[in-house]
């Protein structure tokens, strides 16, 4: 084995051991965020109530029945839809029009890390781009894939939605900066630290739907009842000292629509 799969193996099986210590303090409904989080606390109850938030994929990975009827212990709110990961590719060309390589980092042992990969594969032909997945598991692997890609010409990156991708973030912006790699990212809190630019949805508007849910459930409604639902507000945001600093003219269109521009 490896040394990324033993890293994930101890990620999952940490994740598991703290689920299971928190379904022994029997709490009334749980609070919790991302695929790998909703995952282990359902090995480790069927029964507790679970409100996610964050999560991109609920049906494919089998937490939910259907987005309308849950069916289980878990409901909640969903991070993306897959046509969102086309968006950031669209995105990537508008801010920089001379990429026709982009470098994609993804989970690929995540069925959303595949998800969000063919999504954006759909759009690149129409958008003339070739596409390079990038594994976000282990820093190492990030570092060297990275600077490899940053040989060739013409190359930006596109970050999509995974817990190792927020682990990874400095790494992430740090190399987009020193191989001069325009880059989008998945959510905001990555522009402030440096990164170029960002969409996604509000997750602060998330929490607060999901304290509506966790309302509901302590009066005694079922996870299986309440629908899952799409992020309503999405966030469009950009640096713009990042895009100086690569050399970028942002175009008038995006800064007429950003919901936060940093200079």
């Amino acid at each position: 084995m490896d040394r990324r799969a033993q890293l994930a193996d101890r990620h999952a099986e940490h994740m598991r051991s703290y689920a299971a210590e928190l379904v022994a303090l029997a709490p009334d409904v749980v609070l919790a965020s991302t695929s790998t989080t909703v995952e282990a606390l359902q090995q480790a109850t069927r029964s507790l109530p679970i409100i996610f938030v964050q999560f991109i994929d609920p049906v494919g990975s089998g937490v939910v029945a259907s987005l309308a009827r849950p069916g289980g212990n878990a409901t909640g709110f969903t991070a993306f839809e897959y046509t969102t990961s086309g968006k950031w590719l669209e995105l990537l060309k508008q801010i920089s029009p001379q990429v026709t390589r982009a470098g994609v980092l993804h989970d690929p042992t995540l069925a959303v890390g595949t998800g969000q990969f063919a999504a954006i594969q759909a759009v690149a032909p129409t958008l003339g781009v070739e596409l390079s997945p990038v594994d976000v598991r282990d820093a190492n692997e990030i570092e060297r894939a990275v600077t490899a890609f940053a040989n060739s010409p013409n190359g930006g990156l596109i970050v999509t939605g995974s817990p190792l991708a927020a682990v990874h973030r400095d790494l992430i912006i740090s190399l987009a900066s020193r191989h001069k790699l325009p880059t989008v990212y998945f959510a905001r809190y990555f522009i402030p630290k440096g990164g170029l630019i960002s969409y996604g949805p509000d997750f602060v508007d998330q929490y607060r739907r999901a304290a509506e849910y966790v309302d509901r459930v302590l009066k005694g409604e079922k996870p299986a009842d309440l629908p899952v639902q799409a992020p309503t507000k999405f966030e469009l945001s950009i640096n713009l000292k990042t895009a100086k600093n690569l050399g970028l003219t942002v175009p008038l269109t995006l800064l007429a629509t950003a919901n936060e521009v940093i200079e």
